[in-house]
């Protein structure tokens, strides 16, 4: 069994990142910053109905007075015309978007166009708390983290046994290895983060 020393470093960390973007939603495939997302959804809501309350839930509390003079500008300019109204909305989401991608920890780079692949996990889970059945995106994580383990044990088992005179082989053992470990440790720090440390925990708790 070789011993990991700082020559492995490098793979290390290498497999380190690659599991922190796989188990992290990232900018590029949550939804929250669509036009069709969850959170301009509620404010085009709000806009029509003239409840701010409606998008508050998506901000901390520190930024509610920021998302109010935004909502109030709004409805004053939406009362112009179709062009003013069309602008004022799109001031309304940014802002929105901004403030609530901020309160996350993430960078704010626009609104994404609607009907954007967001892959299955995203749609699953919403499309669980619409049904009020989580079966299905129960399944497809089981079954989604039941392959890639196999693949990674697999991998790790197959360079397990190595003569100690060969480096390459030592250093394919090791590769594997690391990854393999990187990935179960991945995933249960993903599956016992307390959902308590969220971005903002005054705010009811939403999918991302």
């Amino acid at each position: 069994m070789i011993s990991h020393r700082p020559a492995y470093l490098v793979p290390t960390v290498f497999f380190s990142l690659l599991i922190t973007l796989v188990l992290l939603p990232s900018p590029a495939t949550a939804h929250c910053d669509a036009l069709d997302g969850p959170v301009v959804t509620l404010a085009k809501k709000a806009l029509d109905t003239g409840n701010v309350n409606l998008v508050l839930p998506w901000v901390p509390k520190n930024d509610e007075p920021e998302i109010r003079r935004a909502f109030d500008h709004t409805l004053s300019v939406r009362k112009l015309g179709p062009r003013a109204m069309s602008l004022a909305d799109t001031f309304f989401f940014e802002t929105l978007v901004r403030v609530h991608r901020g309160s996350e920890g993430a960078p704010y780079t626009g609104l994404k166009a609607a009907g954007r692949d967001l892959g299955p996990a995203i749609p699953a889970a919403d499309k669980a708390l619409d049904s009020g059945s989580k079966e299905a995106v129960e399944e497809l994580l089981t079954d989604t983290i039941r392959k890639g383990l196999h693949e990674h044990f697999h991998t790790a088992m197959t360079h397990k046994d190595f003569d100690p005179d060969d480096v390459v082989a030592g250093r394919r053992h090791v590769q594997a290895y690391v990854a393999y470990v990187h990935y179960v440790e991945g995933l249960w720090e993903a599956a016992t983060k307390s959902s308590a440390k969220g971005p903002h925990p005054q705010s009811a708790p939403h999918p991302h």
